[in-house]
C-alpha cells in the first residue's frame, strides 16, 4: 500500500504526527513544572512536621489562647505551632491551660 503513496505525502504525514508528539510532551512538561512549582509553594507554606509544642487557639473573634500541647496531640485545634520556650512561657507567665491529654507540663517540667 505505501508504494502507493508518494514519499513526500508519507514524510509530511510523519512530520504532523512527530508535531502531535511534540505539543505532547510539551503538554507534559508544563504539568510537571506546574507540580513543582505546587510543592514548592507547598513546602514553603507547610508547618513544620512536628513543631514540639502548640498552642491551640478558641475560635470566634477574640482567638484566645486555650491550652498549650504537645506538637503532635491529636486534642489540639487550630493550633499554631510555638518555640518550647514560647510553650513554657505560656503556661508560667500568661496563664494559658496545660492539655490534660499530652501533659505539656510534664514534658516541660513546669507544675
Amino acid at each position: 500500500m505505501s508504494e502507493n503513496v508518494p514519499r513526500l505525502e508519507l514524510l509530511r504525514f510523519l512530520r504532523r504526527v512527530q508535531e502531535q508528539q511534540l505539543q505532547q510532551t510539551d503538554r507534559w512538561i508544563a504539568q510537571e513544572e506546574q507540580r513543582e512549582a505546587a510543592a514548592a509553594r507547598a513546602a514553603r507554606t507547610r508547618p513544620p512536621v512536628d513543631p514540639g509544642w502548640c498552642v491551640s487557639f478558641g475560635i470566634g473573634g477574640d482567638r484566645k489562647p486555650l491550652e498549650v500541647h504537645v506538637g503532635d496531640c491529636g486534642m489540639a485545634k487550630h493550633r499554631k505551632p510555638v518555640s518550647q520556650e514560647q510553650a513554657r512561657r505560656a503556661m508560667t507567665e500568661e496563664g494559658v491551660e496545660a492539655c490534660a491529654f499530652c501533659r505539656p507540663d510534664t514534658a516541660l517540667g513546669v507544675l
